[in-house]
């Protein structure tokens, strides 16, 4: 099963089922994880930063590439929201803009 490990959230290190988003798999985990929309890709809020694993991730959705061409989504970030982790492993972080204020990072 494909693995997601989130670099600077502890014991996020996560067996994640293909069908299943990012955020479905760390939410099912006992994550917390910001995202205003309700996981609908209307927002940015839920963004990922990929360190490493980018091409074991399914293509971008239509609404991560509007928010890449708008400016609001980097290169190296991706929407938990859309995502899916398809294959072998996925290094991540959460980025400084969306950690919880209530969730210690290291």
């Amino acid at each position: 099963m494909p693995l997601l490990t989130v670099q600077n959230l502890p014991g996020a290190v996560i067996e994640t089922p293909p069908e299943t988003t990012l955020l479905a798999a760390l939410q099912a985990a006992g994550f917390d994880w910001r995202h205003a929309c309700g996981a609908k890709g209307r927002c940015t809020t839920c963004r990922v930063q990929v360190l490493a694993g980018g091409e074991n991730l399914a293509p971008l959705t239509e609404a991560e590439r509007r928010y890449n061409t708008a400016g609001r989504l980097r290169p190296d970030e991706r929407l938990t929201c859309q995502a899916r982790l398809l294959t072998g492993e996925l290094l991540a972080r959460v980025p400084e803009a969306t950690k919880l204020p209530h969730v210690q990072y290291e």
